[in-house]
């Protein structure tokens, strides 16, 4: 059993010299390793003051800031479970995630303290607090009485971390448990994978209540003792000024694309950096060598989910230890990670020959320990052996590169975030005059993918796409709302009444 807690895994990269700058913001800011080590200290001390349950969730939504992740270590420190969530959520998703995770503590932006503070109250939550991104709010200023120094909890290598909420096509969200050794684990294993230096710089352009972000990127580099070149959300021409002086940039297709709409993208610019991370979405081939003809680097792909963290990537190196192959494919997301073990099964979840199209599962450390009270989810998706079925279908070649050919539930990937059609479309049903609707993904240069809804009205009911997006922006995270609609007079179904999305997708794509 491993009684290593994360946050000592972490601590264990920091470098000697703490007053070394860890992290510089794009508003001016600089925290010292020991600033990170003192401020999770003050916060995880605060936190055992309120004498909380063992493993206490720790909803966070708030925008982007290292005081957030000072709290998510603080939460490692204490050994309570952090719960970071999309600020872009509104008040009934909100209602939703406290209610099921039942959270003991929540912290929000000030702007949003009335609504969320009555929301979490209403469902027995005990201590509401503020955080905004200019270190503002009330959690820093209870944290400012307590010590800065603080031992961490021993953990158990299956006690959780963190869950990641993600849905599935019914529209219910789930709750992904990670534990202190599904994350050290996968966070050890990419330090050698992806061969991080002792002189890597990281630029942090990602949200941070995304497994992207908060595990794989800020994991790596704090492992590593690397410093972050931190910007609170991606700027394109913030970024290209940052490559001078960085050597790794982790991001979405939507990143490079944009990076690649910019006049100042060149090899020169990109002289230092020495890798280009690209996942979360697929991205286009189109944009894979585009950006080798300009910059003169080859984007690593990878796969991974909220359920894993990172299971497949293209080879960093030519290293035997991690299978050899030193080309990076575009479309493929490379290997499986060593200790993972991936395949790829029929309907029947018999091994298919290589090239062949079926359903991956997966296993290893970095799996999951399950959904968030939902045992009969759990046991639809683990096989008898152990595997999880990750709902992804893919191929296999004869060298061994994985490659992702769509999704069997109905997920749009969009700007590297989840998207899922079945919530969308029950907003959308419940919207006055619509008798249903219908949401598929439509590929997108920027986005990777973006919705586009066909909405069926009532009979004598007339309805303007433009008014049904609008009111779906009250009701759902932006990211969600469909950037294409279309009213239509019917959908297309098969015999058995069922609507044939492929159909829709085929005149999306011809609109």
């Amino acid at each position: 059993m491993n009684h290593t807690n994360l946050y000592s895994a972490l601590r264990q990269g920091f470098p000697a010299d703490l007053t070394q700058t860890a992290i510089e913001t794009d508003q001016g800011l600089a925290y010292s390793w020991s600033d990170l080590e003192r401020g999770s200290a003050m916060l995880a001390n605060w936190l055992e003051s309120l004498s909380l349950p063992p493993a206490s969730r720790i909803a966070v939504q708030t925008e982007k800031s290292v005081e957030v992740l000072m709290l998510y270590l603080a939460c490692l420190r204490c050994g309570h479970v952090f719960l970071p969530l999309n600020p872009a959520y509104q008040q009934t998703e909100i209602a939703y995630f406290v209610a099921n995770a039942e959270p003991a503590l929540v912290v929000c932006t000030p702007a949003n303290f009335g609504w969320v503070s009555k929301v979490a109250f209403q469902a027995g939550t005990r201590y509401v607090v503020t955080l905004d991104d200019q270190r503002g709010g009330s959690l820093l200023e209870r944290a400012a009485h307590h010590s800065d120094v603080h031992t961490p909890v021993i953990s158990q290598s299956d006690d959780l971390a963190a869950i990641i909420y993600t849905s599935g096509t019914t529209g219910r969200s789930k709750g992904a448990m990670l534990t202190h050794h599904n994350l050290s684990s996968n966070a050890l294993m990419l330090k050698a994978y992806w061969d991080w230096h002792d002189d890597d710089v990281l630029i942090h352009a990602l949200p941070i209540f995304h497994v992207h972000g908060l595990f794989v990127a800020i994991h790596g580099a704090l492992i590593n003792g690397s410093k972050m070149l931190w910007h609170s959300r991606f700027d394109a021409e913030r970024v290209l000024a940052d490559l001078p002086r960085a050597t790794l940039l982790m991001g979405v297709p939507t990143f490079y694309t944009r990076l690649l709409a910019l006049p100042g993208l060149n090899a020169q610019v990109c002289a230092g950096m020495r890798l280009f991370i690209s996942g979360s979405a697929p991205m286009l081939v189109d944009t894979f060598e585009s950006w080798q003809q300009r910059t003169g680097h080859t984007v690593l792909e990878r796969y991974g989910m909220s359920e894993t963290v990172m299971l497949t990537s293209n080879p960093c190196t030519a290293d035997e230890r991690f299978g050899g192959a030193s080309k990076r494919i575009g479309g493929s997301v490379g290997f499986p990670l060593p200790g993972v073990s991936l395949r790829i099964v029929d309907d029947q979840g018999l091994p298919l020959a290589c090239g062949e199209v079926g359903s991956i599962q997966v296993k290893g450390p970095n799996v999951f320990a399950g959904y968030w009270r939902m045992p009969e989810k759990n046991a639809q998706e683990f096989t008898a052996d152990g595997y999880f079925i990750t709902g992804d279908m893919g191929t296999l070649d004869e060298l061994g590169y994985v490659r992702i050919v769509g999704r069997s539930k109905d997920l749009i990937i969009s700007g590297g975030l989840n998207v899922y059609p079945a919530e969308i479309e029950e907003a959308l049903n419940n919207l006055p005059g619509v008798a249903e609707s219908a949401v598929v993904a439509l590929p997108h240069a920027d986005f990777g993918e973006v919705g586009f809804a066909f909405v069926l009205a009532r009979a004598g009911v007339e309805l303007q796409p433009d008014h049904l997006l609008a009111a779906l922006k009250t009701k759902l995270a932006n990211f969600k709302v469909p950037k294409h609609c279309r009213v239509v007079t019917e959908l297309p179904r098969n015999a058995m009444g069922k609507v044939q999305k492929n159909v829709l997708r085929e005149l999306a794509s011809k609109s």
